[in-house]
């Protein structure tokens, strides 16, 4: 059966500042990746976005009064189940609050009921956030065990420009999630592709594929939250990419292979979730082909494009964990894990991870089964739920292994 992995509790404490509707966002985001999300925000936030949105996007009853529920003793119970606690936006009068231990609504009593990690988004005017008090409480804070994200330098309410920007919602979320798991990853390097390559026939065609390159951007998010060093080799993303990682952009076949072989050999852990061609035009056109000049029909002479994951189970040196993903189309579970235990043998891979796609299954941000297929071992491991679950439990389970 494929493992489930435990639901962490994340409140999301939401103060009164415009930057509010980017929290949205972010709850949405922690939700799909698996939490069980509770929003507590002020009085004032619900000025700016209402209970119904709170609501609807965490999927959880939203209240902001101390007086709520109080037989279930509502105003301390948040904060002791709590696996972190963040707050976003944190404004200048909700971190003076928390610096001096104020317990003035739920948010206060919540936090100071919890042993929870806390994690900060501040959010104000650059005028606020330079000021020496809230420095001071910032510092206060921190030196207490908190964890700041940003704030950024940008557009701020009325056209004006500096610090105190809100970090943007993935951003929080990485950093959440960094708190919430353990750095079994520390001092480790780690090398994942992503996204799929395309291959060139002039200046504005390519061969490509449907690769979003959500998955590989999710293991290269869960590694880094668990303390590794993470370079990423993308092809061709359609998702964000994730912060506190180098990233090499290798959009072909041949440059991801030149990118991957410069990398690879001096990493604890190599991935290669990106979806690479398996054919590439011999000699791209230099200038855009026209159809009138073709005739009804075209036919590109094509050349097997290179097979870098084998090229690296070739040369990966001792002690190196190389990991290979293999999309199948077959219907079959035991047909697609059949066909992975081959390339596994073939390709010298420790690990191969195979997952069924098809035309309307598989890509980009969806829920997904992957099972993984170990060299060592005649048993294989499946592994179910959204893409950022699913690239945390592979982790864990390689790590396990």
């Amino acid at each position: 059966m494929p493992e489930v992995a435990r639901v962490p509790r994340i409140v999301v404490g939401v103060a009164g500042g415009i930057a509010a509707y980017k929290t949205v966002s972010l709850v949405r985001e922690l939700v799909k990746s698996g939490a069980d999300v509770t929003v507590v925000p002020t009085e004032s936030a619900l000025k700016f976005v209402g209970r119904p949105t709170w609501e609807a996007v965490s999927r959880n009853e939203v209240s902001d009064d101390l007086f709520d529920d109080v037989a279930a003793v509502r105003h301390v119970a948040l904060g002791q189940s709590a696996d972190v606690i963040v707050i976003a936006p944190a404004t200048a009068h909700t971190v003076a609050s928390l610096a001096a231990g104020l317990a003035g609504n739920l948010l206060g009593t919540t936090v100071l009921a919890s042993s929870a990690p806390l994690v900060l988004a501040p959010a104000m005017h650059t005028e606020m956030w330079d000021h020496p008090s809230v420095r001071a409480n910032i510092a206060t804070l921190l030196a207490r065990g908190a964890t700041v994200v940003g704030p950024e330098t940008g557009e701020l309410t009325g056209g004006d420009v500096g610090a105190g920007r809100m970090s943007e919602p993935h951003a929080i979320a990485e950093v959440v999630q960094s708190v919430l798991v353990p750095q079994t990853l520390a001092g480790k390097r780690v090398v994942i592709s992503a996204g799929g390559t395309r291959e060139p026939l002039d200046p504005v065609r390519f061969i490509g594929n449907r690769s979003s390159g959500e998955m590989g951007v999710q293991l290269a998010r869960a590694a880094r939250a668990r303390g590794a060093e993470v370079t990423l080799v993308a092809a061709n993303l359609e998702v964000p990419l994730p912060t506190g990682v180098t990233v090499i952009h290798a959009p072909t076949a041949v440059a991801m292979r030149d990118a991957m072989q410069q990398v690879a050999p001096t990493s604890d852990v190599v991935i290669m979730a990106a979806a690479v061609a398996d054919w590439v035009a011999a000699e791209p056109s230099q200038e855009k082909l026209k159809k009138t000049e073709l005739g009804q029909t075209f036919s590109p002479v094509l050349h097997r494009a290179p097979d870098i994951l084998a090229e690296l189970g070739a040369s990966k040196p001792p002690g190196q964990l190389l990991v290979g993903f293999s999309a199948e189309t077959a219907v079959e579970s035991d047909q697609r894990d059949a066909l992975a235990r081959e390339k596994l043998g073939a390709k010298n891979v420790d690990v191969m991870c195979v997952n069924q796609v098809g035309d309307q299954l598989g890509f980009g941000d969806v829920e997904t089964i992957v099972t993984m297929i170990h060299h060592a071992s005649p048993q294989s491991q499946s592994v179910t739920g959204s893409k950022h679950s699913v690239a945390g439990q592979i982790l864990d389970a390689l790590l396990d292994r």
